[in-house]
């Protein structure tokens, strides 16, 4: 059984058709990429499954008492304001000092409880918010271009803890991404938006199909190519090819 499915959903904004006749689902411990051009409805579709927006028509079915974490694609803080990581995982509600050492110290994060969010790197606050979404104990976790300012390295890395982090508690995973390359090494399976779902599935099938084609063009054989050496190569403990 699915742990959620999107049936034939439809959001408008504004009086525009953002999204039309969206069907998705997402199964226990699968890893779930979103791609799409700018404007295709990403960021609305994941807002929508979170409840942040109201579809105008359509279903969305979550299994029993299922636990969403989820990571914004940017989280805007006052420069002024004095707030220290303990303090902002304590938001909205207080945790205990062994649930925050926990999460922090599974996304790789530790030593921070101090430091005023404002001195954190742009790697250290995306792994900041994951914490903060693990506290949950989420049966699936949402993520929005949470590596959106990081560099390729720092971009793999936390993909790479994205993996780690879903075999470790057991969660599905649904993200939003726009490397295109990294995804395809990333992801189980890979869904292709553009207001509404051009195709899907495995992601060496989707980044063949036409309808990929037709959205990123011919350079996407370069994303093949990627996902193909990743399964067919083993790699060291620093993950140097084999």
């Amino acid at each position: 059984m699915s742990l959620l499915t999107v049936s034939d959903l439809s959001v408008e904004l504004a009086g525009n058709t953002i999204l039309h006749d969206v069907d998705l689902h997402i199964d226990r411990r699968e890893i779930v990429t979103i791609v799409g051009p700018n404007g295709s409805g990403k960021s609305t579709l994941l807002r929508t499954i979170v409840g942040a927006v109201k579809p105008t028509s359509g279903t969305i079915k979550r299994e029993s008492k299922l636990a969403i974490g989820y990571v914004p694609q940017q989280l805007q803080i006052d420069p002024t304001l004095p707030i220290t990581v303990r303090r902002f995982l304590d938001l909205p509600k207080p945790v205990s000092d062994t649930a925050a050492e926990q999460a922090l110290k599974q996304v790789g994060t530790t030593n921070l409880d101090s430091k005023q969010l404002t001195d954190l790197s742009g790697g250290q606050f995306q792994r900041v918010l994951l914490a903060r979404a693990l506290l949950g104990k989420p049966d699936l976790l949402i993520l929005d271009e949470a590596t959106q300012g990081l560099d390729q390295p720092g971009s793999a890395a936390f993909y790479q803890l994205i993996d780690t982090i879903r075999n470790d508690i057991d969660c599905a995973v649904l993200m939003v991404s726009h490397e295109l390359h990294v995804v395809m090494a990333a992801s189980d399976r890979v869904i292709c938006l553009n207001g509404h779902v051009c195709c899907e599935g495995h992601p060496e099938h989707v980044v063949s199909a036409p309808e990929y084609r037709a959205l990123f063009g011919s350079g996407t054989q370069g994303a093949l190519a990627l996902y193909r050496h990743e399964h067919s190569h083993t790699h060291d403990a620093d993950g140097n090819c084999e």
